[in-house]
């Protein structure tokens, strides 16, 4: 296979997937010598000439939204006030906030020049997201019941607006199965607040 058809086979994989992670690229290249060395050189040429982004280790996209980053760090979902603000329930801007079930250093990272916060949460509790079209790219947010729900138990502050929109489009079924995993005084404050 000529660099040309290497070339061709790597851009079908970013047309057919927004984030492509290192092993996918490695295995177009399977046949070359010294596989290692000309995938690095490769992506390395390809995020030079603007073609690709690096979103975080072993990690690209040909996109420019940072939100992306929610696939490298799998189970995880787009949430608090990033999805808030895309639930359209209050009016401030939000950086990317990615909750993850996985072991990934918390905090705030640049991914692509944007500030993007990183928080963890217990895997039993990483549900109550779905995918919704953001822009053209399929992005895992959590419902108006999770945000609620991981606004109460992150200790996030929560404007009267924000609770009075939230108040109009809960579904109060929803809220109750979902805070049975959660223990009583958490249960006890998602419920204060929304009576």
């Amino acid at each position: 296979m000529g660099k040309e058809k290497y070339l061709k086979t790597i851009g079908d994989l970013f047309g057919k997937s927004a984030v492509v992670n290192y092993s996918s690229i490695e295995r177009v290249v399977r046949k070359k010598k010294n596989i290692k060395q000309y995938t690095k050189k490769l992506i390395r040429n390809l995020i030079l000439k603007g073609k690709i982004k690096k979103i975080t280790r072993g990690f690209y996209t040909s996109h420019d939204d940072p939100s992306l980053a929610v696939y490298c760090f799998k189970p995880a979902y787009l949430g608090l006030q990033d999805a808030l603000s895309f639930h359209n329930l209050w009016e401030q801007e939000s950086i990317p906030v990615i909750i993850t079930a996985r072991k990934a250093r918390q905090g705030i990272r640049k991914i692509m020049g944007i500030n993007v916060l990183i928080r963890r949460i217990d895997k039993k509790y990483c549900f109550g997201f779905q995918h919704y079209d953001d822009g053209g790219i399929y992005l895992p947010y959590s419902d108006v019941e999770k945000t609620f729900i991981d606004m109460v138990y992150f200790k996030e502050k929560l404007s009267q607006e924000a609770i009075k929109n939230i108040e109009r489009i809960v579904n109060i079924k929803k809220i109750n199965s979902y805070i049975n995993s959660y223990p009583n005084k958490i249960r006890k404050r998602v419920l204060d607040l929304l009576n």
